[in-house]
């Protein structure tokens, strides 16, 4: 904290917070309101849409279509969507050519998830530069939520050097510019981990490096299972914390695709997992969005250990659509 920071007294800190936190409650509800008007995008291309259309015979169809297929959610774009530019125009178009809003995560960065069951990205930080202008260039003028590689900013501790770091940082700034110059109509969230993950003091500082003012908001609970409440809450002391830090806050966004049941404090495919609220509710001043995708595994491991990691598990869609136990 500097000392400008240090001499402002505490209460006018709050009042300026509680001021802003207002202002953000209220800006949700016009965001809710437009979002309730052009509706987020069903994708009818989505790994359980597809599943359950080559398996119109099997017994679990009805089910992952009417509770999972057939709810908006995020697509993610990455080293596997070859042509990126030409794959997101055409996701984007389908989805402007119906009215809606859609959903896409951008996930390429260098060393993504630090080596984990999700490894890949971009070669270098060149390549990834080349990667997200082609990624905003195929959004265009078209409205869009964006959410910005998530892991990228709590994952920062897995890098050894300062360099790598700053590397980091730098390439998320320079996606969030390319959103903004690119993709003007779309609502940009840097991911900020999860409830339970980095102090939101650390976490603020992270995330205003990373470009976060000039970006819509953050998104908090990517792939993971705390619920909206623990992570509303983590929310409310994040924009504390950038309040404190540098005089801002910001939207929220929380990925409520598994966290019916909430967390058991495992991460990769834990059984009695529940699907959430559905994406577009919202809760002032949060949007619940499904990001990540329900039934798609997290590794071959826990409740699907012969799935990989971003592959469709019929029976893993059917538990978290049951959601025995706590």
């Amino acid at each position: 904290m500097n000392d400008s920071h240090a001499r402002t007294p505490r209460k006018t800190l709050y009042g300026r917070f509680a001021r802003l936190m207002v202002f953000v409650a209220s800006a949700c509800c016009c965001i809710a309101q437009a979002h309730a008007d052009d509706a987020f995008y069903v994708d009818p291309q989505s790994n359980p849409m597809t599943w359950v259309r080559s398996h119109s015979d099997d017994p679990r169809a009805a089910k992952i279509g009417t509770s999972i297929a057939a709810m908006p959610m995020a697509r993610w774009f990455g080293n596997w969507s070859g042509d990126v530019r030409a794959a997101v125009d055409r996701f984007v178009d389908a989805a402007d050519a119906a009215h809606q809003v859609p959903i896409l995560v951008a996930y390429d960065i260098p060393d993504r998830d630090c080596g984990g069951a999700s490894a890949g990205g971009a070669s270098d930080a060149s390549a990834y530069r080349a990667w997200i202008e082609a990624f905003t260039r195929g959004i265009g003028s078209r409205k869009a939520l964006v959410v910005v590689e998530p892991d990228s900013t709590a994952q920062l501790d897995c890098f050894k050097t300062t360099e790598q770091r700053d590397e980091r940082i730098g390439l998320l700034r320079y996606a969030v510019s390319q959103l903004r110059l690119n993709a003007p109509a779309a609502d940009v969230y840097l991911d900020g981990g999860n409830a339970h993950w980095i102090a939101p003091a650390v976490m603020a500082a992270r995330l205003d490096a990373a470009g976060l003012s000039e970006a819509r908001g953050f998104a908090l609970n990517v792939s993971n299972f705390y619920t909206t409440a623990e992570s509303a809450a983590y929310a409310e002391a994040l924009n504390a914390a950038l309040m404190t830090q540098f005089g801002y806050a910001r939207h929220v966004v929380i990925d409520s695709s598994r966290n019916g049941n909430g967390s058991n404090g495992a991460w990769c495919n834990p059984p009695n997992r529940k699907i959430g609220a559905p994406s577009g509710v919202v809760s002032d001043p949060v949007l619940a969005v499904w990001i990540k995708v329900p039934g798609d595994s997290d590794g071959a491991c826990g409740a699907a250990p012969s799935t990989p990691a971003g592959k469709f598990s019929p029976d893993l869609a059917v538990e978290l659509i049951d959601g025995n136990g706590n």
